[in-house]
């Protein structure tokens, strides 16, 4: 596999005339514009620093909306191939790109500068090691990327390429489910609650459903007393996709139960998962709804196959350039949007 990527992609970031810094989405993008959201802008208000200049973090969509519309709506479109509106960034504005696996090579060669970036090369280590594969397969995303981090920044990791991301995935698996290593855990009880909150304005699960999907995750948890988020992503030669082929036209919402007969694609961001047994709950029904798709990293892992699964997000007609059209859910657009599976039973995770 290539390590050069042709241009910048999940993970990475890129900074623009204005100073704004976008974090950039997905693995395809239009000739000449990346599909990015806006995550850090100078601010003198801003709790990070660097290089003299204050950087304010801006997660919420709605307020990243607000402030390009009144500022920047040059950063704003409408994408023709996803038939929705995004956040985007032409080219020829970025004035440096900021390259996860650049950033960790980095912190490997010239050291750690503080407590977090000790933390980054300790468990950079435990998964090269545990999950045998090189360093350049790793990248260090999120605010330490872009050397705005506080010392109770998450570390948010991204592994590149299937089968990086897989040998990273079952290493974790290993490590959280023996309990061998002090250093990595799951979540207990409290800080479940506290994800929980963060999660539920945009996705309205009970405790308890939430908590029951993300017990048996690998990808969040604990690392040295600091949570860890790691995003698994294929590496752009190996997604079959290309822009504009296929197209998407938006359809409307709708709520549905099926059956996952496919998970292979689950653990990655975008992620997907192929289903059958289809049953309309809300929204107008068609006979050909093949999968379950979402570009959002909460998503990820959260049904397997043989399993029944409940989900509410955008109804899309998808057109290849070639074949017959179909259609597919995406999940994470819009605010109550939910992918969950039935009968999970209830969360046993740890109290402290």
């Amino acid at each position: 596999m290539n390590d050069n990527f042709q241009h910048p992609c999940e993970g990475f970031a890129v900074e623009v005339a204005e100073g704004l810094i976008f974090v950039v989405k997905g693995l395809i993008h239009p000739h000449g514009r990346l599909i990015a959201y806006l995550r850090y802008l100078p601010d003198q208000t801003g709790d990070r620093n660097r290089d003299g200049v204050a950087y304010r973090r801006v997660y919420r969509f709605e307020e990243q909306q607000r402030i390009l519309k009144r500022d920047f709506p040059h950063y704003l479109g409408e994408d023709p191939c996803l038939g929705i509106p995004v956040q985007w960034v032409e080219t020829r504005r970025i004035r440096r790109v900021y390259d996860p696996r650049k950033r960790l090579e980095e912190i490997s060669r010239c050291g750690p500068r503080d407590a977090i970036e000790r933390k980054v090369a300790a468990f950079a280590e435990l998964l090269r090691n545990s999950a045998e594969i090189v360093l350049s397969s790793l990248g260090i995303s999120g605010s330490v990327l872009l050397n705005l981090h506080l010392q109770k920044s998450d570390l948010d990791f991204t592994v590149y390429g299937e089968e990086q991301a897989l040998a990273v995935h079952g290493a974790l698996d290993r490590l959280l489910d023996k309990g061998a290593e002090d250093s990595v855990r799951r979540l207990n009880r409290k800080e479940m609650s506290v994800l929980h909150d963060a999660h539920r304005p945009d996705t309205p699960l009970s405790f308890e459903d939430f908590a029951g999907l993300q017990d048996r995750k690998v990808n969040e948890g604990f690392f040295q007393g600091s949570p860890y988020f790691i995003r698994f992503v294929k590496h752009p030669s190996q997604f079959a996709q290309r822009y504009n082929d296929p197209r998407y036209e938006p359809l409307g919402n709708v709520t549905i139960r099926a059956k996952i007969v496919d998970d292979r694609d689950a653990i990655f961001t975008p992620c997907t998962y192929q289903i059958d047994d289809v049953e309309f709950i809300r929204g107008k029904p068609v006979a050909d709804l093949r999968e379950i798709a979402s570009f959002r990293g909460r998503f990820t892992d959260q049904v397997r196959t043989g399993e029944m699964a409940s989900a509410r997000g955008h109804l899309e007609s998808v057109i290849p350039y070639v074949g017959p059209a179909y259609h597919r859910l995406t999940v994470g657009g819009t605010v109550g949007d939910y992918l969950m599976r039935e009968n999970m039973g209830v969360f046993q995770g740890r109290e402290t």
